[in-house]
């Protein structure tokens, strides 16, 4: 599938500056910037180099500004806007067109009867970076003078460069520069053309989403070198921006290399799909996929020590459904009597692809400032890699996450400097347990099942007897309780300082929705394994049981909270999708009844349902909150209260089709996020969020993995069952 903007939208600066690209390299580094070549974030870059993979991302090269001389006329290509407002100078006006060939952005300059063509990709698995440029038609030779601006700092910060002096070496074939004494030097490489030190900060870059952010809105960056190419029809040139002083100059071998591991990944995409000749986005959404998948390095402290030294020698406790009464202080119980680790973790996966001295994988959650987090991991495990055909990529991130359960939780996020996970979530293991059971289903792999058996016993263990931030099962109706003061649990998880937008402290739906899930497929695992099911059948009919005090006769549909500071939560919201879209129907009978399941889908589909997926608060709430922008207080207070969630359309649309049977008429609520591909966001995948109120403009992070996830699995469901 190709992606193309044609003169009329290349020429228009509005749409120019805000239309987006995205290359990755597998190790949690990227580049990025607009189609016009202005920097408006942070986070713009060629290089934005993962030097502690997947964290700790550095901008190193910013861009290069490319000048053609043409007929003895000089063509300024580049475009930037400074602190005046000004543009200047327009290079998007050369641009003839700008398209996607898979995941890697290509301009058309035109320059009299000449076109030059400039390409950017990533090495898979490392932190290299290749521009480029091939004279594809002239009638003479075009010189070129590409002046590379360079950078040294974290992705999310700016730079003021006055009185900074890098250092700045010859290294074979290109130079060597070195930002600061105690840092990775870094390289601009060229097998043809040499390199021509500099050393002049260009200052007040102005950019544009940060000032809409409210967050500093300027940047300085060094121009560091200048590379002077010429050539004539037919010819290229190609820059190389890495880490690695070894790094291949070559870019046609770079660019074939990259184009068969593009192909690779769509020709494995192809194999799982349900139809011979699947619509041509769903193989730019594999490569989109593709983009989130990233190493993970495991170290014994990352694994073993994150609430202080663990009991590798303990086996869980047994439970009866007398062991999970309320506790007076469930954090001291959970200390004294239950053992946590089984097996030490480098035994999790014996005999599997995961041995202590590979490396893990895991998704980044989203591009440019998310790392990885576990809730969305395992959200989009089933669609990132199942629907992609990669369940051995699957199965690796289940067992790397499986190495950092601790007191039977997941974490939530990883620190940028690689310490204590923090564990601070009440669904990540929930959705873990949804993620195996996928995994499982596609593959049959019972050999992994057993492996993880006794931890995911250890997890109902603890939900049941209690752990961390008040999570416990209430003997009283077998919900899962989950809360306290200054913390927050569940999806909705934006805070500022001290305060927490939406606590939702009690028994939030959709946690017990996926609470009732994973008792399922425990028992179904057990059944599996010929261990005991009686116990998970136990606590899931006890489950589904207390699950009906959601159901509110007058609201007419489920309470988003129950037994919360205040009592039952009325607000329309979307979480009670997940009570129709959860369990898969092979596990047991749902939370609902069939009247109630079709009077969820109707209210989320009347008055949270856009194009783009779910609000997450009804707009007639008073807290509603339409617009998504503003500083780090506004914009964290309209996250969860009306802004729209992209990834919510996947359990959505499952959900309608369950309740209505109408394949085509289910798919059909895909149709505007496949549109979103080509234009509004970041070419080729999909936003994170929209704003609740039209036009519905993309916000937040301009590539989400669960969002791509979602809309692949769910098509990937719906597909064989459509009529057209």
């Amino acid at each position: 599938m190709t992606i193309s903007l044609g003169r009329h939208l290349c020429g228009n600066a509005a749409i120019a500056t805000q239309q987006e690209w995205l290359v990755t390299n597998g190790v949690g580094g990227y580049g990025s910037g607009t189609v016009a070549g202005v920097l408006t974030r942070h986070y713009h870059g060629l290089l934005v180099a993962a030097l502690k993979p997947p964290l700790e991302r550095t901008l190193l090269v910013t861009k290069v500004d490319e000048t053609a001389t043409y007929l003895g006329q000089s063509h300024a290509l580049y475009c930037d806007r400074w602190t005046d407002g000004t543009l200047q100078p327009e290079g998007y006006l050369y641009l003839e067109s700008f398209r996607l060939e898979g995941t890697i952005p290509i301009w058309v300059y035109a320059i009299a009867d000449a076109r030059l063509e400039k390409r950017v990709w990533m090495e898979p698995g490392a932190n290299t970076t290749y521009v480029r440029y091939t004279v594809s038609r002239a009638s003479a030779p075009v010189e070129l003078a590409l002046k590379v601006l360079v950078n040294h700092r974290h992705h999310h910060h700016s730079t003021q460069g006055e009185g900074w002096q890098m250092a700045i070496a010859d290294c074979p074939q290109g130079l060597c520069i070195q930002a600061k004494g105690n840092v990775q030097p870094f390289y601009l490489l060229s097998e043809t053309a040499p390199a021509i030190p500099a050393h002049t900060w260009h200052k007040g870059y102005s950019l544009a989403v940060e000032t809409y952010r409210g967050i500093h809105p300027y940047d300085d960056h060094l121009h560091a070198a200048t590379f002077a190419p010429t050539l004539g029809q037919g010819q290229s040139f190609t820059l190389v921006a890495t880490t690695e002083a070894e790094a291949d100059r070559s870019g046609q071998s770079a660019l074939l290399r990259r184009l068969a591991h593009e192909q690779h990944l769509t020709t494995q995409g192809k194999t799982a799909q349900p139809d011979d000749s699947p619509p041509a986005w769903v193989s730019q959404l594999v490569l989109a996929a593709d983009q989130f998948i990233v190493s993970r390095p495991i170290t014994a402290l990352e694994a073993n020590d994150s609430t202080g030294a663990r009991d590798l020698e303990g086996t869980p406790t047994p439970l009866t459904l007398g062991d999970f009464a309320p506790v007076a202080s469930p954090q001291d119980e959970v200390n004294q009597e239950i053992p946590t680790a089984s097996q030490p973790a480098d035994e999790v996966a014996e005999g599997a692809d995961l041995t202590p001295a590979s490396p893990g994988k895991t998704v980044i959650a989203g591009y440019p400032w998310f790392g990885d987090w576990g809730r969305d991991t395992m959200i989009a495990l089933p669609g990132l890699t199942l629907t992609t055909g990669r369940p051995a990529l699957a199965r690796l991130i289940l067992q790397t996450f499986a190495r950092y359960l601790d007191q039977g939780m997941l974490p939530n996020a990883f620190p940028e400097n690689g310490q204590v996970p923090h564990y601070n979530t009440v669904d990540a293991t929930l959705w873990y347990f949804e993620a195996l059971r996928a995994y499982h289903q596609a593959t049959a792999d019972t050999a992994l099942i057993e492996d993880l058996f006794p931890q995911l016993q250890e997890v109902i263990t603890w939900h049941c007897k209690g752990t961390r931030h008040g999570i416990q099962v209430d003997a009283t109706d077998g919900l899962l309780s989950a809360g306290e003061p200054g913390v927050q649990l569940t999806w909705m998880d934006a805070k500022v300082g001290d305060w927490v937008v939406t606590p939702r402290i009690g028994k939030p739906v959709e946690v017990n929705a996926l609470w009732y899930n994973a008792l399922l497929v425990m028992a179904d695992f057990a059944g599996i394994l010929g261990q005991p099911v009686g116990l998970f059948q136990e606590l899931a009919s006890q489950s589904r049981q207390g699950f009906q005090r959601f159901w509110s006769d007058d609201l007419g549909y489920c309470y988003d909270l129950l037994d919360g500071p205040d009592g039952a939560d009325a607000a329309l919201r979307p979480n009670q999708i997940f009570a129709v879209s959860l369990p898969d129907a092979a596990l047991g009978e749902p939370c609902l009844s069939a009247e109630q399941q079709r009077a969820v889908v109707n209210v989320v589909a009347q008055r949270l349902l856009t194009s783009h997926g779910l609000r997450s608060l009804d707009p007639a709430h008073p807290d509603y909150r339409g617009h998504y922008g503003g500083d780090l207080v506004q914009r964290d207070g309209a996250y969860h209260q009306g802004t729209v969630w992209s990834w919510l359309i996947g359990p959505f649309v499952q959900a309608h089709w369950q309740v209505y049977q109408d394949a085509d008429l289910a798919h059909s609520f895909l149709d505007p996020l496949i549109h979103h591909l080509h234009g509004g966001g970041c070419l080729g995948t999909i936003s994170e969020i929209f704003d609740g109120d039209a036009p519905m403009a993309p916000r937040g992070t301009f590539a989400q993995a669960w969002s791509v996830a979602e809309v692949l699995r769910v098509s990937a469901l719906l597909r064989p069952l459509m009529k057209e």
